[in-house]
């Protein structure tokens, strides 16, 4: 078996901490930073919609009012608050799935 003499035996690395560090096993605070930072993903996107929406019915006022001198300004808001619709509704899908995959996992 001389030929075989440079097979090395693989090793277990252990836990990949945070940044990659194989000797980090502590994750209670990276796991607390990451639910918070989805959570401030949520917020801010329903802050955006709500914002949006809010400048729209705004705008909506201005020209029935006769106010608006540009009425470029209000397709302009209509626009935007439906992306920021249509990403907060693509982060809920895309969260939904990860959960739905996350439940098949077998521990």
């Amino acid at each position: 078996m001389e030929g075989a003499a440079f097979i090395v035996p693989i090793t277990p690395w252990g836990n990949i901490g945070l940044n990659g560090d194989l000797n980090q096993t502590q994750n209670a605070p990276t796991v607390n930073a990451e639910a918070s930072l989805f959570k401030d993903i949520f917020k801010n996107t329903w802050n955006q919609v709500q914002e949006t929406q809010a400048d729209v019915e705004h705008k909506q006022y201005l020209l029935s009012t006769g106010q608006l001198d540009d009425a470029h300004t209000l397709p302009i808001a209509e626009a935007k608050a439906g992306l920021a619709v249509d990403v907060m509704i693509g982060l809920r899908n895309k969260t939904l799935e990860s959960y739905n995959e996350l439940i098949k996992i077998n521990v």
